[in-house]
């Protein structure tokens, strides 16, 4: 089992980079939240991994942090999710958002990542509730709330919305228009 690779960054696509380990360069896929994470081409890079074999095919999955690393192998765990819509789930979602929706049971927040239907999220919420209790779960304040809905509405995902929330200076006195051109401006300057 490969747990870790450190190498240089060679390239990168829109589902992983390949990442020059030695003298061997290899395809690692990714969520967008770790591909946001690495920086230029030719630095270095370090990725928790995880070896997927089937009889057709054999995948390295990378991630920035170990917790995501985690939650990627219990996705895997649910019947009908392979790795492809782990992947999916965990570029539109951060590991807390994750969680709170289901703890929560929020069927349709779940149904609206790519690849991921009603009966699918129903799954996912029905047996992984109760296992995710180790991630830190924190609701958005209300006008957080309203800013990432209305960045969702948009286009990005929740994890692109509350990216971009984060830029922001912390201040009580922005409204919520005012929180939402400036993370559209902070989408723009990327």
């Amino acid at each position: 089992m490969i747990a870790g690779l450190e190498g240089k960054l060679q390239s990168r696509s829109a589902d992983g980079a390949i990442i020059k380990v030695g003298g061997v360069s290899l395809q690692v896929y990714m969520p967008s939240s770790t591909l946001s994470t690495l920086g230029t081409i030719g630095e270095a890079v370090h990725l928790y991994t995880h070896l997927h074999l089937r009889e057709d095919n054999v995948a390295l999955y990378g991630f920035a942090t170990a917790e995501e690393l985690e939650l990627f192998r219990t996705l895997i765990g649910v019947s009908g999710v392979g790795p492809k819509v782990s992947l999916a789930i965990l570029s539109a979602m951060d590991p807390g958002q994750l969680a709170l929706a289901i703890a929560t049971g929020n069927v349709a927040l779940l149904s609206q990542v790519p690849g991921v239907g009603q009966k699918m999220a129903g799954r996912l919420a029905l047996e992984l509730k109760g296992k995710l209790e180790g991630i830190m779960i924190s609701a958005p304040a209300e006008g957080d709330a309203e800013v990432i809905a209305a960045l969702t509405s948009l286009g990005y995902s929740a994890a692109e919305a509350a990216s971009a929330l984060a830029s922001l200076p912390d201040s009580a006195e922005l409204s919520v228009e005012e929180k939402i051109r400036r993370s559209l401006q902070y989408f723009a300057a990327r």
